[in-house]
């Protein structure tokens, strides 16, 4: 039997992929009991999880609906694994400009440590500004070490990678990609990216940014370090 936190994350989900849009009726608390097995109060307890993370709410005289589109902004690795779900590369409302391919020497001490190269190294880093309706959230940068665009010089070219290059990489190379763990910190924003998000601050004011990155890895090591910008304010979901 599933408890309410379960019940929680199916209808979460859900409203993430778009299965559920804002002004969508939830099912009434007898069906959605009947449809999971449980008893009223387990999908009363569920529903009340989503009205405190704004995901639905009351409206009088139709019952529970999908709230407006929220301010949840999802990292890329979210983004990877929505797309497994639904074989969709984005969500509702959601789509990214400002795609940008660039071969550069690496100098960043912490991507020199994730995927093992040296400063100086050449590596292909690929950035893109992610929106929600229209409005910058995030900006996504992956980085890829010479041993991977190698393996898949689809990489290097300006065109969007229409598949996951994890998959493309497995099927090239017969070794699976896996993700590691994601951490998060702090930082100042630089001016790209303060221009990416289209913030309006005085120039040269300092702005603090939620940073989250990940490494990919085979079993040679290091394949790609994933990294995402989330505008101030931008709520971010901790799985």
């Amino acid at each position: 039997m599933l408890g309410y936190a379960e019940i929680a994350t199916h209808f979460r989900r859900q409203i993430a992929d778009g299965e559920l849009n804002p002004g969508d009726e939830m099912l009434s608390y007898a069906k959605a009991a009947k449809k999971f097995g449980v008893n009223r109060t387990t999908v009363i307890r569920a529903y009340d999880i989503l009205k405190s993370e704004g995901l639905i709410t009351s409206r009088s005289g139709v019952g529970t609906v999908v709230a407006a589109r929220p301010s949840v902004v999802i990292s890329g690795v979210d983004r990877l694994d929505r797309l497994n779900r639904t074989g969709r590369r984005y969500g509702p409302g959601e789509d990214s400009t400002g795609h940008r391919v660039m071969r550069r020497s690496v100098v960043d001490v912490d991507v020199c440590q994730a995927l093992n190269v040296e400063p100086g190294d050449e590596v292909v880093i690929r950035i893109r500004t992610f929106r929600q309706d229209g409005q910058p959230t995030s900006v996504g940068v992956s980085v890829y070490p010479p041993r991977t665009v190698a393996e898949v010089p689809e990489l290097g070219e300006e065109e969007q990678m229409e598949r996951y290059f994890g998959d493309v990489y497995t099927e090239r190379t017969g070794r699976e990609v896996t993700k590691g763990q994601r951490t998060g910190h702090a930082r100042q924003a630089s001016q790209d990216e303060i221009e990416a998000l289209q913030l309006d601050v005085p120039a040269h004011m300092a702005v603090a940014v939620l940073v989250t990155s990940v490494t990919f890895h085979d079993k040679e090591g290091a394949v790609a370090y994933w990294e995402d910008v989330y505008a101030p304010g931008a709520r971010i979901p901790i799985p």
